[in-house]
């Protein structure tokens, strides 16, 4: 009996850059391996970026951070870009730019020799770039006002790609805050069967222009007082922001086995809904809310929970968030079956901190390498539950060295990744 309902949505090729990893071969290296991508900041380094006297002698400010390199390296001729026209370029969009194209060559496709259309699913962090371009007036007064929105705004990340590379498909700019980079898959995906377009890029950036800075931390508040992301660790007291981004190339399944593309990774389901007011605060996670997102994806994929033996979570670390999270998987999962600890439980946040706009791509993107490469990478930062998660209650538990990941008599390597805005 076929497993497929036609509706089956491959990854035919992918691209990244992370802390510590400038491509995806070293991404992967880094999760086998268990590394914290991590940069520590000297005084000097944090005097240069603008961090005062009063935050180094205050003993919670926090001086590490998850780091990009080399963003400021960029082929300005290659996408027939002025050097001025770069300059007043968000470095997020101009690595947005690369990492399409890197993505595209992985996907074997040249959009000039692609008879299909090509659409453009991503969203980006705010510019924090803008305020170094208004800093020089000389600079502005010689472009215009105009022609710096147009390099620094959300709204044209898509739109300069699609420009640049002649895509015909839709080009569409997602914000939806962490969760960005997955509901840009996901409207991807819905663009596919629909017909609009025949191939997507689909993913996320969000990078800092100054990044080699730490933070002030805040009893109670969501970052991290020591500078490590801890998902649902007992010790886990909040997250580290970081900086990334990834895209994946997507196409029908019948569409990639007809063009003999490879493929990394079937996606079968996906869902996206909204807590309305159903929860204490505006930026608090609701059981409710995430338990139905979670239960309408598997009712697309019609697929069982019990068959999925890799869970990429949000897993941000926090004290609030992570229980709140395994709870609503629970309640789905425990509709599905009544085994426990067979599904690992993983977050790439420990290794490469909370990517915002780009977390949820880095977190597809370690899934789909998972599949690929048939191991189950280690959750690092983890060395005893969270009390408020009793995981020996639940179908998941804590994954912390990699093994290889043997595939089931009964259906082939199955993962399931959330991601919450």
């Amino acid at each position: 009996m076929s497993q497929l309902n036609g509706n089956e949505i491959a990854i035919i090729g992918m691209s990244g850059r992370f802390p510590g990893a400038s491509d995806l071969t070293a991404f992967w290296q880094n999760l086998c391996h268990g590394e914290e991508s991590i940069t520590q900041f000297d005084d000097a380094t944090l005097r240069a970026n603008g961090v005062t006297e009063k935050q180094l002698a205050d003993r919670d400010y926090v001086r590490s951070g998850f780091t990009l390199a080399d963003i400021d390296q960029f082929d300005a001729g290659f996408f027939h870009l002025t050097p001025r026209e770069a300059q007043i370029l968000d470095p997020q969009q101009r690595l947005f730019l690369e990492c399409c194209w890197h993505a595209l060559e992985h996907a074997g496709h040249v959009p000039q020799r692609y008879d299909g259309r090509i659409g453009v699913y991503a969203g980006v962090f705010s510019s924090s770039y803008l305020l170094n371009i208004y800093s020089q007036p000389g600079l502005v007064a010689s472009l215009g006002e105009m022609a710096v929105r147009h390099g620094n705004e959300k709204d044209y990340l898509t739109t300069r790609l699609s420009y640049k590379l002649n895509l015909r498909g839709p080009s569409i700019a997602i914000q939806t805050s962490c969760s960005t980079s997955l509901v840009a898959v996901h409207t991807a995906m819905q663009s596919l069967l629909a017909g609009e377009c025949d191939m997507a890029i689909a993913g996320g950036v969000s990078v800092l222009a100054d990044q080699e800075a730490g933070y002030p931390w805040q009893a109670g508040g969501l970052l991290s007082p020591d500078g490590h992301c801890r998902p649902f660790d007992a010790d886990a007291a909040g997250t580290v922001f970081g900086n990334g981004l990834g895209v994946v190339i997507l196409k029908r399944l019948d569409d990639a086995e007809r063009d003999g593309n490879t493929v990394y990774a079937v996606i079968k389901g996906s869902a996206i809904n909204n807590d309305g007011a159903d929860k204490v605060g505006f930026t608090a996670p609701s059981v409710q809310g995430q338990s139905e997102a979670i239960a309408e994806a598997l009712s697309m994929a019609e697929v069982s929970a019990d068959t999925i033996q890799l869970l990429e979570a949000h897993g941000t670390g926090t004290p609030l968030g992570d229980p709140i999270e395994i709870e609503a998987l629970n309640r789905v999962w425990q509709s599905h079956t009544t085994r426990k600890g067979y599904c690992a439980r993983g977050s790439v946040k420990g290794n490469v901190g909370h990517l915002g706009a780009a977390s949820g791509i880095a977190g597809l993107i370690k899934a789909t390498l998972a599949l690929h490469h048939k191991q189950l990478p280690p959750t690092i930062n983890f060395t005893r539950p969270n009390p408020n998660i009793p995981f020996e209650q639940t179908p998941f538990y804590p994954h912390t060295q990699l093994q290889p990941w043997a595939a089931s008599a009964a259906h082939p390597r199955r993962a399931a990744v959330s991601s919450f805005g």
